[in-house]
């Protein structure tokens, strides 16, 4: 799957633009339309959605991917960006001094603190320095694999004891933050993309950008519904942990309807690497220091993206009783469980969304 992924991003970035296409005529003059690109994130974006005129989707499809190329510098823990204080800026400064950075950096680390505490104390931002060294080891191993190898415990303990949210400071009012102690960082992997893609899209809609979707690298955010007349809600396909999302036809391992919401999966299909034929993938349980081992995948359906983002990790992490309790006692979260012997489980109203499961429609 990674080889035609390449390929794929290997021919838009020869593009190096966006691209509107596959328009078919909707309900009361409006037509839909796609338009996608890639850069943000490292991920391929698309926009599909119903306008007036192919010029008015393109303007806006155009203006949602200029914000999220700059939240992904914002964002960004690996470039620096002249004239941006982001959270590399941040990391860097670390025992150092309090950086000033945008409202959109106080915004994100203040919703992951909040749900830190809130989602089981697994997804923590400030997990950089053991995040950096299973990215290392990753990177490593996928550019070698006969050489590919797991991390010496006593380095990730070590890199542990780095990790402490409570020392990640945010001023509000000075618009600062800064990482009380020397190697201290920031990793927004669990969040960012999530994050960023609710900023754009209450930011389309606010300008009458009212029936599109967002894919941001499989983060799924719906607004509206499609307006084509004849359905009410957008069907998002689920991937299968052993499917290939880019061969045509590929089946999804089941599609749910929503509107108004965000799909968002995470799994060990993704940034992963293979030591001796066992997998290692990038969700890391901080209570382990290794791969979570639960789940194949796990998805998480709410409004909000970048709370499904969070929470499609710390679902993941957590052993099921936890992960199940945890979905259950949040109002409008519903979440599915792919388990490691391929069986599906999924809260109760979400199982009445789902086409498979439940027998739900678009209707």
């Amino acid at each position: 799957m990674r080889r035609w992924l390449a390929i794929l991003i290997f021919v838009l970035l020869i593009l190096n633009t966006g691209c509107t296409y596959g328009k078919r005529s909707g309900s009361g003059g409006y037509t839909k339309y796609s338009y996608e690109f890639f850069g943000a994130f490292d991920s391929i974006t698309q926009f599909v959605g119903y306008a007036e005129s192919e010029k008015q989707f393109e303007n806006l499809a155009k203006k949602g991917q200029a914000r999220l190329e700059e939240l992904h510098k914002l964002f960004d823990i690996y470039h620096n960006y002249e004239g941006i204080n982001n959270i590399k800026t941040i990391n860097d400064n670390a025992g150092v001094k309090p950086v000033e950075v945008r409202q959109e950096i106080i915004d994100v680390i203040q919703f992951s603190k909040e749900w830190y505490y809130k989602a089981g104390e697994v997804v923590n931002i400030a997990f950089g320095p053991v995040l950096s060294i299973w990215h290392t080891y990753r990177e490593e191993g996928r550019s070698d694999p006969l050489k590919a190898r797991i991390p010496d415990m006593k380095l990730l303990k070590q890199a542990m004891e780095k990790t402490d949210i409570d020392k990640v400071e945010v001023d509000p009012i000075k618009k600062t933050v800064f990482l009380r102690e020397k190697g201290m960082s920031l990793d927004l992997g669990a969040v960012a993309k999530g994050f960023a893609t609710e900023i754009v899209a209450r930011e389309l809609e606010s300008e009458g950008f009212t029936s599109f979707i967002i894919s941001n690298g499989g983060n799924i955010r719906t607004v509206g519904k499609p307006m084509d007349g004849k359905r009410s809600k957008w069907g998002i396909g689920i991937q299968n942990p052993d499917g290939n999302p880019l061969i045509p036809n590929d089946e999804p391992l089941d599609t749910v309807y929503v509107t108004e919401s965000s799909v968002v999966t995470s799994g060990d299909y993704q940034r992963y690497y293979e030591v001796n034929g066992q997998r290692f993938h990038h969700l890391i349980d901080p209570n382990t220091l290794m791969p979570a081992d639960h789940y194949r995948a796990v998805t998480v359906v709410t409004k909000d993206s970048g709370l499904a983002d969070f929470l499609s990790s710390a679902l993941f992490i957590l052993p099921y009783e936890q992960s199940r309790a945890l979905a259950e006692s949040l109002e409008g979260v519903d979440a599915l469980w792919v388990m490691k012997d391929g069986s599906v489980v999924a809260t109760d109203n979400l199982k009445n969304s789902m086409k498979k499961m439940g027998g739900a429609s678009d209707k």
